[in-house]
């Protein structure tokens, strides 16, 4: 399979606006979308945790890729959320994403029950195989409350189809060896990236290949210019760049990064969405703190 591009730098994760029954607003969603094209982002990760994947429909799933796709226009790759309970319903919605414009398929281990790792790599291989799209193995462990050891994601790194691995940013005392154990696990090459803003700078100075980013799908050219810094070596000023990001981490930490950006969202007028219930918006005081707090910010 050749190389994809898109699995490095920075992925910027927008949220998916949609009404009470969950349809996708195709506008708000242009809206959000159009900015991170202009600002140079080197992949939108559309459907991950912070778009909600797993409380839209199969239909408004396959619709929010179409929406995506037309508007973004082929210049900048789309990674698409595509995790289920079912194995069957994964492939059929990679293969949804693939007809629809996806260029990879974004796969976390969603379960109800909990899943082992031999099950967890089988569900894996099966929609590698037959989904027709590549994936990128998404470990969210606070979401699916399962954890992928390094070994699994050395095995799976090594499966077809399988191009990529977005994982849970370490503390950052703790980055320079979880990145190397990660990348002592995986095939010379392979791009693994990370997610969890406040932690994920130094996983990117540790050597990640990718920041999945909550606050680029609203703030990407602030979060383009740290990924910018890395990549030229400049550490001090990708630290100095994050330090100022401070705030904004605190408000994710305190309140939720979803939550906080349906409501930076609107603040910013570009779309008034709420999160799918049963998520509920923050409430007017925390709001107006988000704004004030914004306010203060270097934030483009």
């Amino acid at each position: 399979m050749p190389a994809l591009s898109g699995l490095s730098g920075l992925s910027a994760f927008p949220i998916t606006p949609s009404d009470a029954d969950g349809r996708v607003d195709a506008g708000a969603l242009q809206r959000l979308l159009e900015p991170l094209v202009a600002a140079g982002v080197d992949s939108i990760g559309l459907l991950g945790s912070t778009g909600t994947y797993a409380y839209l429909s199969r239909d408004e799933r396959r619709r929010a890729v179409a929406i995506a796709r037309e508007a973004v226009g082929g210049r900048v790759p789309l990674l698409v959320g595509i995790g289920a309970l079912r194995t069957d319903e994964a492939i059929r919605l990679a293969q949804d994403a693939r007809a629809a414009g996806a260029d990879a398929g974004l796969l976390a281990p969603v379960s109800y029950t909990p899943l082992t790792e031999a099950e967890v790599e089988a569900h894996f291989a099966a929609v590698a195989e037959a989904g027709g799209l590549p994936l990128v193995l998404y470990d969210n462990p606070a979401t699916t409350h399962f954890r992928f050891t390094p070994a699994l994601i050395g095995r799976l790194a090594r499966r077809p189809g399988i191009v990529a691995a977005k994982c849970a940013a370490p503390a950052p005392a703790d980055a320079a060896a979880g990145v190397a154990a990660l990348q002592a696990a995986v095939p010379a090459g392979f791009p693994i990236g990370f997610s969890g803003d406040w932690n994920a700078i130094e996983a990117l100075i540790a050597g990640g290949a990718a920041w999945y980013s909550v606050a680029g799908g609203l703030f990407p050219r602030t979060c383009r210019a740290i990924v910018r810094a890395v990549e030229a070596g400049d550490t001090d000023r990708a630290r100095t760049l994050n330090a100022e990001l401070e705030p904004l981490w605190t408000l994710f930490r305190t309140h939720s990064s979803l939550r906080v950006v349906y409501a930076l969202a609107d603040l910013m007028g570009l779309c008034r969405a709420e999160p799918p219930r049963p998520i509920r918006p923050l409430p007017p005081e925390v709001v107006a703190e988000i704004a004030a707090t914004v306010r203060r910010m270097p934030l483009s």
